[in-house]
């Protein structure tokens, strides 16, 4: 038989519960509450970190240029010659796929190899219709020299000392002015004031008054059809053209250039 107290201590022990349970609730909600700071404060700390990452490259990175359009493709040959005693060397470049400053001085058909046979000379006008110059086939190479043997050179005629025209003396020849001069080796040589020039080395001075070498013709020469072509000038300048400078531009001034 089953006393009041009896009753009311059941009573009790089945109201027990829901509070446990209360206090288990407030307990989950409670953790829950703390890993939701935790995750809320690593959360914070990882964007803090990658904003001052993000910064920090904003401020030491170079920027990068923006994308301009695309240039043309351009291949280039480029052939350099060495002009005359001076060491001085003219270039020349063709280009394919794209758009370069063409030279300024023509490029002029002036002789074929047979012209040359036989120790002749070819005199022709370049880079204007008023300057004269030699083309000669020397026997020997020489400086800026072109052809099978690389031994035809051209240089301006018109002498650096007083603009006298120089004529050409073959290997043991004579120039007419002065039998008893008889040349070591193709030179050029000027009767007005005995002036000779060293055709193998760039016409440079053997013997004075003369105070420079000749300006020399760039030649090209075209193997399929024994072509000579003349295409710029080396320094110094022709004589009269303002006499001296290594500017050769100026001898495309006074006249009028040839085609």
């Amino acid at each position: 038989m089953t006393s009041a107290s009896d009753e009311q201590r059941e009573g009790q022990e089945r109201r027990a519960p829901p509070e446990k349970d209360a206090a288990n609730a407030d307990s989950n909600k409670d953790d829950t509450r703390r890993r939701f700071l935790k995750l809320s404060l690593v959360a914070g700390l990882v964007l803090a970190v990658g904003g001052i990452a993000s910064v920090a490259r904003s401020l030491f990175s170079p920027l990068a240029p923006e994308p301009g359009p695309p240039g043309p493709t351009t291949q280039t040959v480029t052939e350099t010659v060495t002009v005359g005693s001076t060491g001085t060397s003219a270039t020349t470049s063709t280009s394919s796929g794209g758009s370069t400053a063409p030279s300024p001085f023509p490029r002029v058909r002036v002789a074929k190899l047979s012209d040359l046979t036989g120790g002749q000379t070819v005199t022709f006008n370049y880079p204007l219709d008023n300057t004269p110059n030699l083309l000669a086939k020397l026997g020997q190479k020489a400086d800026g020299g072109v052809g099978p043997d690389g031994d035809i050179v051209a240089f301006s005629q018109l002498c650096q000392h007083l603009g006298c025209v120089w004529g050409y003396v073959p290997t043991s020849g004579s120039p007419k002015c002065d039998s008893s001069y008889k040349a070591a080796g193709p030179v050029g040589y000027c009767c007005c004031h005995g002036s000779v020039y060293d055709l193998t080395s760039g016409a440079k001075v053997m013997v004075g008054p003369s105070p420079r070498p000749q300006p020399q013709v760039t030649l090209e020469f075209d193997s399929s059809t024994e072509d000579i072509y003349a295409t710029g000038m080396g320094p110094p300048t022709i004589f009269g053209h303002d006499t001296g400078s290594n500017d050769v531009l100026n001898d495309l001034q006074g006249g009028t250039v040839v085609s």
